[in-house]
């Protein structure tokens, strides 16, 4: 190829022959034949303007490995002087790894770059995709007044587009009527059709911009977040999930009928969230309902859980659409021992995890039956407690590793930690069935061809495919299985109380009474 080029009559085979290059500077074009000739480029000793130059010719003439290391190097040398014409190359290029980076760094930084000599120079498109970005949680004021300078710096492009990005309704009255009036680049319609909507719509129906950190709990002091509504506040926000009991390491609130008493909390700033994670009290077998709104003012309040018809007891997790927010209520509407609300720890973030939502539950992919998920076996015989959910499905034998109940009177019943939409379970017999919200599971077996006891030796819920085919021939028992929510009536929301019924000689008895306060 060098050949052709050099001797092929082509112009760069002419003698003296100057070869203008476009679009990039000699400095950027020297480091690049430095690469291309010993492999090596040194990047920190040179100024952003030409590693940015480098990094476009690292594109234009196919060097990926060096396009990525070159974007990874701008990424660790992020600040608000560059941040602007790196993320207009990024998006220019489309790399993704530095667009990420770069919006991630203007979303937790965007008054300043608001200010920034480099946000006047952002072209069009990119300028666009910033200010669009729910996460762009700068004040509306402030987005209105760069945007308006950008336009003054830009003079040549359409300003009614730009425009377009401002989210009016966000803005006061007081702001739209000497912030926004004067400047002429919106019309009075555009202006009374904001205040309309802002005096028609409810307040978390407006189009609200909030920080965004993903997969990081932002409920710390860390983080600016408070409990401002409870009874022994300091407890929630504070981290401990293992030293708690009966009389501290726990928030709480009198659980009332007009469920005005509750746990609040308010976030540092307005916060983009969709997944929350409480801790309810669990020393003893006790549940609880409850149900979780989110506010920006206090006043207007969404609900975005509702477990208030469904009995749930130790971690919570929880997720829902995104919302943006600064108040975050947990109001507890039943204790199956007494009449308050405990919660031991409090969690919430944005998470990038995938999940499927039905009714407001989740639809779990997962086994959610297990001893991590906070599973428990609430009635049946076994030798230990949570035998049935600890996965081993090859240790068992008469004397241990099953749960089991006398054939005509009695259950095996699992509790889930929380509601579930679910659709299959398995008890060494798989079992399909229309989905339904489910937080008690009940197994009844019917028959036994050897004796009057049926055994169980693992559930999960819903069925594994893995599960599935490691399935060996071996038949455990029959029975019937059950999904259901536990109704709240006086009688079913009592635990299940009974003794132990022999299961095989030398039967194990229930497991110890619960505590109660």
């Amino acid at each position: 190829m060098r050949r052709a080029l050099l001797y092929g009559g082509m112009r760069e085979s002419q003698p003296e022959a100057e070869i203008p290059l476009q679009d990039t500077t000699a400095e950027a074009f020297t480091m690049l034949l430095k690469y291309i000739y010993t492999g090596r480029a040194t990047l920190t000793d040179e100024k952003e303007e030409v590693l940015l130059d480098f990094l476009s010719l690292a594109h234009k003439y196919g060097f990926p490995e060096l396009e990525d290391s070159t974007s990874e190097y701008l990424c660790t040398i992020l600040n608000i002087q560059n941040v602007c014409m790196t993320f207009d190359v990024a998006s220019l290029y489309s790399l993704p790894k530095l667009t990420c980076m770069c919006c991630m760094f203007m979303d937790r930084n965007a008054q300043e770059v608001l200010s920034s000599e480099g946000f006047l120079s952002l072209s069009k498109t990119a300028l666009l995709s910033i200010v669009l970005r729910d996460s762009f949680a700068a004040p509306e004021k402030d987005i209105f007044l760069a945007l308006l300078n950008w336009c003054k710096h830009n003079s040549k492009e359409n300003h009614a587009e730009i425009m377009q990005a401002v989210r009016l309704p966000l803005m006061s009255l007081t702001e739209l009527l000497n912030v926004v009036r004067p400047s002429g680049l919106l019309s009075p319609d555009a202006i009374l059709d904001a205040i309309k909507v802002r005096s028609e719509s409810r307040d978390m129906d407006l189009n609200y911009r909030g920080m965004l950190i993903p997969e990081e709990n932002i409920a710390t002091m860390k983080y600016g977040a408070q409990v401002v509504k409870g009874e022994l506040k300091s407890a929630l926000l504070d981290g401990d999930t293992q030293n708690y009991d009966l009389d501290h390491g726990f928030s709480r609130h009198p659980i009332d009928d007009d469920c005005r008493s509750g746990i609040e909390i308010k976030l540092g700033q307005p916060s983009i969230i969709n997944h929350i994670r409480i801790l309810l009290w669990d020393r003893d077998s006790r549940s609880y309902s409850y149900f979780i709104e989110v506010s920006m003012d206090e006043l207007d309040w969404i609900r975005v859980i509702d477990h208030s018809q469904y009995l749930c007891r130790s971690w919570q997790k929880l997720y829902f659409p995104a919302r943006v927010c600064r108040y975050i209520r947990i109001v507890g509407t039943h204790n199956t021992v007494n009449k308050i609300f405990h919660i031991v720890a409090f969690e919430c973030m944005f998470t990038n995890k995938t999940f499927t939502l039905e009714k407001g539950l989740i639809v779990p992919m997962e086994n959610v039956a297990t001893i991590a998920d906070c599973a428990s076996v609430i009635e049946g015989v076994s030798r230990s407690r949570n035998a049935l959910l600890n996965g081993d499905t090859k240790n068992y034998d008469w004397d241990s590793g099953y749960t089991c109940h006398q054939l005509g009177s009695g259950a095996i019943v699992v509790q889930l930690a929380q509601p579930y939409m679910i659709g299959s379970i398995r008890s060494w017999q798989s079992v399909t069935f229309e989905r339904q919200p489910a937080s008690f599971i009940r197994i009844v077996g019917t028959h036994n061809t050897a004796n009057e006891v049926f055994h169980c030796v693992h559930f999960e819920c819903p069925e594994q495919q893995s599960s599935q085919k490691e399935e060996n021939s071996e038949e455990l028992g029959t029975g019937d299985t059950s999904p259901a929510s536990h109704q709240l009536d006086p009688h079913a929301l009592q635990a299940p109380s009974g003794n132990a019924l022999p299961a095989s000689p030398g039967a194990p008895s229930r497991s110890p009474n619960r505590q109660h306060r």
